[in-house]
């Protein structure tokens, strides 16, 4: 029996106890359909949102717009954070949107976070890493790891007013961070801390920073932990990077000469500072993925406008075909992306495994934004090149993408490895 002539037969059948079976012959509906009556479970689509995530994703884009929007370019121009926004970051709630209501947070799903983070990234990717480094790195890592001391201690103070920072890269250190020359010596009640951190966002609004360090190199990076120091400890913001992109969010080098840490102060076990880095760190790419779709999505949403009012040979520049076939790239590419990112966050909320995908959304989406904000340059033309307009900002601002939180080469590594152990097995 051919496969055409099994369905014929087996059709009839199913629609029957579908309830679709009409008179003496079977009314052929789509499959859709034919599940829909038959009671299988629909389940919604990546871009279904719940009531929670709406109203904060529609209270993010507002803030966005009017209170960032109008400082952007100031901000760009003085690498420099404006207090009043850093402010209402804090009260707005976006600060500690997973963070538990007893707390100060908002008590929020990842999938908000991502929605924060993509939202704010429209406007401007240098408030929308503040965000992310925030939620996805920092306070993940109090909520996961943090004793009920520690919780009540830093959480209250994370969700309402004081930045924090995640302190692992160094000068030799980078995507093999693991190498890291950072010692923590133990002493009577406390640890003392020796070494520096480079390339640390969000380390000059800080007050509070998860830093890295060995206590026994012997052990290798077995012996790294993780500490939680205050600012008043004694840590040296040195050097402040001037950077390509994303300029009003701060990237400083840190130096610690003698930081004397209290032992209550070590987050989590003695010597899993490694494994809490890695975990953090696969999360923390969904939402520096997030951050690359808001910013590819920011810049085609500012050159579009343009190429539909802007006249060449006699009509719009957006009318000619050739245009229109680049528009339809760029917007396929964003949903690829966005799709990728939506579903990271929903496996990690969910509680299953999402490294590979966490690692193939960071990759794409990066790609995406470099990518699509060029584009919006050439759609632009001669003003899509200075700085009155904004999408210049949007290309400096997405080569980070491809670089901080594991290289765009080390999210390949990642896949490329899931990959080869799941056929190995």
């Amino acid at each position: 029996m051919s496969f055409t002539s099994c369905l014929k037969t087996k059709l009839p059948t199913f629609a029957r106890r579908a309830g679709i079976y009409v008179g003496s012959k079977p009314r052929f509906f789509t499959q859709t359909a034919l599940l829909r009556n038959a009671s299988v479970p629909v389940y919604p689509s990546l871009h279904t949102l719940t009531e929670e995530e709406i109203t904060i994703r529609d209270t993010v884009a507002k803030f966005a717009q009017e209170k960032i929007l109008p400082k952007v370019q100031e901000m760009d121009e003085k690498e420099s954070l404006d207090k009043e926004i850093l402010n209402g970051l804090f009260d707005q709630g976006f600060m500690g949107v997973e963070t538990q209501g007893k707390y100060g947070g908002a008590e929020g799903s990842f999938m908000s976070v991502i929605l924060v983070v993509e939202e704010l990234a429209k406007v401007d990717p240098s408030i929308s890493v503040i965000c992310d480094v925030q939620n996805t790195l920092v306070n993940t890592l109090f909520l996961k790891y943090g004793n009920d001391a520690i919780k009540e201690k830093y959480l209250p103070q994370l969700a309402a007013n004081k930045v924090g920072c995640f302190c692992l890269s160094e000068v030799g250190a980078g995507s093999d961070a693991f190498s890291l020359k950072t010692r923590a010596e133990k002493k009577d009640g406390y640890y003392e801390l020796t070494g520096s951190k480079m390339w640390i966002t969000n380390s000059y609004e800080a007050d509070i920073f998860l830093v890295f360090a060995n206590i026994d190199f012997t052990q290798k990076h077995r012996g790294i932990t993780c500490f939680v120091v205050e600012k008043d400890f004694g840590v040296q913001v040195a050097k402040k990077e001037s950077k390509l992109g994303i300029r009003a969010s701060s990237t400083c080098t840190l130096n610690f000469d003698g930081v004397k840490v209290p032992e209550e102060n070590v987050l989590g076990e003695l010597g899993k500072g490694y494994k809490y880095a890695i975990e953090i760190l696969n999360e923390g790419r969904i939402g520096i993925s997030a951050q690359m779709i808001g910013l590819a999505q920011g810049a085609f949403d500012h050159a579009l406008p343009y190429t539909l009012e802007r006249e060449q040979f006699g009509q719009h520049v957006g009318e000619f075909q050739g245009m229109q076939f680049q528009f339809a790239q760029i917007a396929t590419d964003i949903e690829a992306a966005r799709l990728l990112t939506y579903n990271a966050a929903r496996l990690k909320q969910e509680g299953k495994n999402f490294v590979m995908e966490a690692a193939m959304a960071k990759l794409f989406s990066s790609r995406v934004a470099e990518n699509a904000a060029s584009k919006a340059i050439e759609f632009m033309g001669g003003v899509g090149f200075t700085r009155d307009y904004p999408v210049e900002k949007y290309y400096r601002d997405a080569k980070i993408g491809s670089i901080y939180e594991g290289t765009s080469n080390i999210q390949l590594q990642t896949i490329a490895k899931l990959i080869v152990n799941k056929y190995k097995s």
